[in-house]
């Protein structure tokens, strides 16, 4: 029977989430669970280990922890699972949920979805350029996956077979709910404006607990993070749903939650493509209805393009992190001089084996607000852990490294403890290559039992424009008040969340009063944010800051290109996956008239 109402908890947001969230939704009784766990650098780990065996490369936590200890549950309850823990090998997944199934003796009818793998198909996008870069195609002799990202109709018609689970490989991560909707209320494919919220529902419990409290800038309002809850989306059939989890538990979701989390890793909230719908995030609206209850409308549709996204993930070197504490007066200055020691000895002995100096190195002394660059404070710290970062080309030049770092514990700066977590590891850099492929070039199959469908997805009848967009003004500019301006930090005017897609940044600023929006809006330009985050942009060759306004929200999206070093496995830096540079802009100064601000603030 067709559901009025359809509860979706967002149950896992990476692979190492946390393995309490789908019991707790299974017991708030939730129709279905999504789970995400394929980040960008986890399909380039599923992928060794699929080389390393055939029978690997999925999401094992899935299977191990979630699938084996709820299958009773799932099977009392009739809770179904929407899941990429499928990884590059969704139908080794399959056979080890129906293995583990069966020692249960329970049954389900699990359903697979293939043709996002396109690593045997390299060729036939090798004279592609990078997106976002312009970039040329990587070697392919360093190809680790190729995937592209596929879409909710899969999905749909897996359900429509009578799936209790589908297990997909690498498909966008919103189309894990969109997919789910489009079953249960038989939206088309032309439904933009409801396939756009219903891509936001999946967004914003696509990350899990985000969507209910974590990561909040105001994070002392949010209660019991030991039990916090999983967020829960209540849809309805004209795509508007409501945020909530489950009663009873931790977490906060009010009006700034949800609206932090929409906001979260969009660069153009006016043109996030997805395979299935163009979402325009301006006009969207958060309203309070209740007790932890958050209703959302207002995201638009346009149709899609003609292309599906594809992530490469390739092998570029190596590279290995050290960490070691200094402790004592002048921490800071030994720990420098020691990291800068042990530097300058693993360099001198790669000279004498003629096997060439590293091509990058990076010392951050932890402690001292070294990821703040400029805006660092002079601390008098006694406490310093330094992070000392290494790139070669050749493994081997990794043996000295590895040696000597430990060696300063004996030998240099009193007070060097050792560090904890045993010796630094040698791991590849892994850089992302992204670009486009036709998606009548990709052939996407359904199993599901004894039923097996392929086809290849045809275009609309029209397809995506930018020139479609209507882009919402500017927040006007603030007139000159009568009374005295004063300076105060952004954090008492907005909240923030940041997140990163590869090289690139965003950090969603959401205005604590409409008020504040003109005067944030002045400060925060794109040439104020290149000049605050300039620290950010070392050795970036097209540095860059896109700003957007969604005026639904009270809000402006700052888009920080070529500004993490590389992403997250090509990265030297502390904050890789950008999850500080919001708290890094909250501390900025902005302009505003001391009648707005509340009275004995």
């Amino acid at each position: 029977m067709a559901l009025d109402i359809v509860r979706i908890g967002g149950a896992c947001a990476f692979y190492g989430d946390s393995s309490v969230a789908p019991r707790q939704l299974i017991d708030a009784g939730v129709d279905y669970l999504i789970l995400d766990y394929l980040a960008e650098a986890t399909m380039s780990q599923l992928g060794a280990m699929k080389k390393h065996r055939a029978d690997l490369g999925y999401a094992a936590d899935f299977t191990e922890w979630v699938w084996k200890d709820n299958l009773a549950a799932l099977r009392e309850t009739g809770t179904r699972i929407v899941t990429n823990a499928g990884g590059v090998n969704p139908r080794a997944c399959v056979e080890r949920m129906q293995a583990l199934a069966q020692e249960a003796g329970l049954d389900f009818r699990i359903a697979f979805v293939e043709g996002d793998d396109l690593s045997g198909r390299v060729d036939d996008i090798a004279h592609s350029r990078e997106m976002f870069t312009d970039g040329p195609f990587p070697p392919l002799d360093r190809i680790s996956t190729a995937n592209a990202y596929l879409g909710a109709s899969p999905i749909a018609r897996a359900l429509a077979l009578g799936a209790d689970v589908v297990i997909t490989g690498r498909c966008v991560d919103s189309a894990l709910t969109l997919g789910i909707l489009m079953h249960e209320f038989e939206w088309s494919a032309s439904d933009y404006d409801k396939l756009a919220q219903g891509s936001l529902a999946g967004h914003v419990i696509e990350c899990g607990a985000q969507g209910s409290g974590g990561l909040f800038t105001d994070w002392e309002l949010v209660p019991d993070w030991a039990n916090i809850g999983y967020p829960i989306v209540e849809c309805a059939a004209d795509g508007s749903f409501v945020v909530t989890k489950p009663d009873n538990s931790g977490g906060l979701v009010s009006e700034a939650v949800v609206a932090e989390q929409i906001l979260y890793e969009v660069g153009d909230p006016q043109a996030y493509m997805l395979p299935d719908v163009v979402c325009d995030f301006a006009d969207v609206k958060v309203e309070a209805v209740g007790d932890q209850r958050v209703r959302v409308t207002g995201a638009k549709g346009y149709p899609p393009t003609g292309n599906y996204k594809v992530c490469v993930t390739w092998a570029d070197g190596w590279r290995s992190l050290g960490f070691m504490p200094v402790v004592g007066r002048d921490a800071a200055r030994k720990a420098q001089r020691q990291a800068e020691a042990v530097l300058e000895r693993v360099e001198t002995m790669l000279r004498e084996r003629n096997m060439g100096p590293f091509r990058a190195s990076r010392i951050e002394l932890l402690g001292t607000e070294s990821s703040y660059g400029a805006h660092a404070r002079a601390l008098s710290t006694r406490e310093v852990v330094y992070k000392l970062a290494v790139e070669h080309d050749d493994r081997a030049a990794f043996k000295p490294f590895l040696r000597e770092f430990d060696s300063p514990t004996t030998s240099m700066s009193a007070g060097t403890t050792g560090w904890f977590g045993g010796r630094a590891e040698v791991k590849p850099v892994m850089r992302v290559f992204s670009t486009v492929i036709s998606r009548g070039a990709v052939a996407v199959s359904i199993q599901c039992g004894t039923a097996q469908e392929s086809w290849v997805a045809e275009n609309p009848e029209s397809l995506f424009t930018p020139s479609a967009i209507v882009r919402p003004a500017a927040p006007p500019a603030p007139a000159e008040p009568s009374g005295a301006i004063t300076e105060v930090p952004l954090v008492e005017l907005a909240w923030a969340r940041s997140g990163d897609k590869g090289d690139a940044f965003n950090i969603g600023v959401i205005a604590r009063e409409e008020a504040y929006l003109p005067w944030i809006g002045a400060a925060l330009t794109p040439a104020a944010m290149l000049d605050w985050f300039d620290h950010e942009f070392e050795g970036a060759a097209n540095p860059a800051v896109k700003r957007y306004e969604v005026p639904g929200l009270n809000a402006i999206n700052l888009h920080f290109l070529d500004a993490l070093g590389g992403g997250q496995f090509a990265s030297l830096r502390l904050d890789p996956l950008a999850k500080g540079k919001a708290q890094q802009l909250l501390d900025m100064p902005v302009r505003i008239p001391e009648s707005l601000l509340p009275a004995g603030r």
